[in-house]
């Protein structure tokens, strides 16, 4: 796995995700608005990715401010916080990273500005280092989910690339390859930036996980004829009712997910929930540049002067997720049919409930082969591992209320994860961008 941004000293480096797969090249930044450009321009994309940055570039920006005393630093400070915020407004991880740092900043108003510096960058090294472990917690906690033998569609990218390392969606994916699952991996293609197809797909085939990449449109397709077994997701944001914020196209997915009867799980850390949110309309998204929708790589696509609306994101209802898998556990939705209301006001996804599922539909033949064209493994029908034959049983459930899951959110220490699967990381030797060339 490429290191997604490091400390070099006294500057972050940064692989570039733009040039990804077909070139290896690092961003160097020097200063915090170089860090802001490079998130803007999603050279560094995903929520906990941007989140890390964030805090990284606080860290470097604090080193900047020339003020011996407190309050005059904490002035400036406030104001870098300010600008860091408004990089991209939908993930929550930036806001979460800014609290964080300030909130160093206030605990050591009786400290000397030189040591509080020191404190900032230090605890931006720990926000990335406690970024994998959350991952692969997170994978852990997904891995019970991934049957024995399945196909799994992921949609844009989450994986070690957009986060500090392993990766939510893709965290699950890896673990249960590493557990030895016969799993292929489908890919939406995820218009307009291609995050699919040139980083998902690169991750997955760098990893040795069998993996086909498809056009967006297609996934109904392949859920009609029974060639998915689950759909899994990271998430930007997710609000108190658990509504999801996600790259966009992961709405239509949940929707298609749910009339062919297969589980759509999203993985994502508790940094990710919102609770000052009620429901997804409240959550802002970000439009970019109509011209990534009509241009690609600096080639006009469509006529001159075509209007183009380019939404980032999309809201998934919670009624339409199977189940929400963090790093400390998995939030189950309510064992309801479709359609019903999924929760009480003020209460969130079920802990350790069941969840709706489907026998596998598949299209094989007499020999148990594909007949579709797709080169993906064909599939014995199965079970849901999380249910009986008999699925009219009822079981009784826990719910957590907000105030439960904020007092989870308030200690993020992911708990020890035992016997680690060390991965030694040999990055490709790219080469070094100025941030000014973004």
């Amino acid at each position: 796995m490429i290191p997604t941004i490091t400390w070099e000293g006294n500057h972050i480096r940064l692989v570039d995700q733009r040039r990804l797969p077909l070139e290896t090249r690092w961003v160097v930044c020097r200063g915090l608005n170089e860090v802001i450009d490079a998130i803007k321009d999603m050279a560094i994309r995903g929520a906990p990715a941007i989140g890390v940055a964030a805090a990284m570039g606080l860290a470097l920006g604090a080193q900047s401010i020339e003020a011996q005393e407190y309050e005059t630093f904490r002035d400036k400070f406030l104001q870098m916080t300010r600008d860091m915020e408004s990089a991209r407004p939908t993930a929550v991880n930036i806001r979460w990273a800014v609290e964080r740092m300030k909130e160093i900043v206030d605990e050591m108003r009786d400290r000397g500005v030189d040591e509080i510096k020191e404190a900032l960058k230090r605890a931006s090294q720990d926000i990335l280092e406690r970024d994998i472990e959350i991952n692969r917690r997170i994978g852990e906690h997904g891995l019970p989910l991934i049957p024995d033998r399945a196909t799994i569609l992921t949609h844009c990218n989450a994986g070690s690339l957009a986060t500090g390392g392993y990766g939510t969606a893709l965290g699950v994916i890896r673990a249960a390859h590493e557990a030895g699952k016969d799993i292929h991996v489908v890919v939406d293609e995820t218009r307009p930036l291609l995050q699919g197809m040139r980083l998902t797909a690169f991750e997955l085939m760098e990893e040795g996980i069998p993996t086909t990449v498809i056009v967006d449109s297609a996934a109904g397709y392949l859920m009609r004829r029974g060639k998915v077994d689950l759909v899994i997701i990271g998430a930007d944001r997710i609000a108190a009712n658990g509504d999801t914020a996600n790259k966009v196209g992961s709405y239509q997915l949940a929707v298609l997910a749910k009339e062919n009867r297969i589980p759509f799980y999203v993985a994502a850390p508790l940094s990710t929930f919102d609770l000052t949110l009620q429901e997804g309309d409240q959550i802002p998204i970000e439009e970019r540049d109509p011209k990534e929708v009509t241009s690609f790589a600096g080639q006009q696509l469509g006529p001159e002067g075509l209007a183009a609306f380019n939404p980032a994101f999309d809201i998934t209802p919670a009624a339409y997720i199977s189940a929400v898998i963090t790093e400390k556990a998995t939030f189950w939705k309510e064992h309801t049919a479709y359609g019903r209301k999924l929760r009480p006001a003020g209460q969130v996804f079920s802990l350790e409930a069941p969840h709706d599922c489907q026998v596998d539909k598949g299209s094989n033949d007499k020999a148990g082969n594909s007949t579709s064209d797709l080169k993906i493994p064909a599939k014995p029908e199965h079970q849901c591992p999380h249910h009986p034959a008999d699925k009219s049983r009822q079981v009784d459930s826990t719910r957590i209320p907000v105030g439960a899951l904020r007092k989870q959110l308030i200690s993020r220490e992911p708990p020890p994860l035992g016997d680690k699967v060390v991965h030694k990381h040999n990055p490709e030797q790219g080469t070094e961008d100025e941030a000014d060339d973004l």
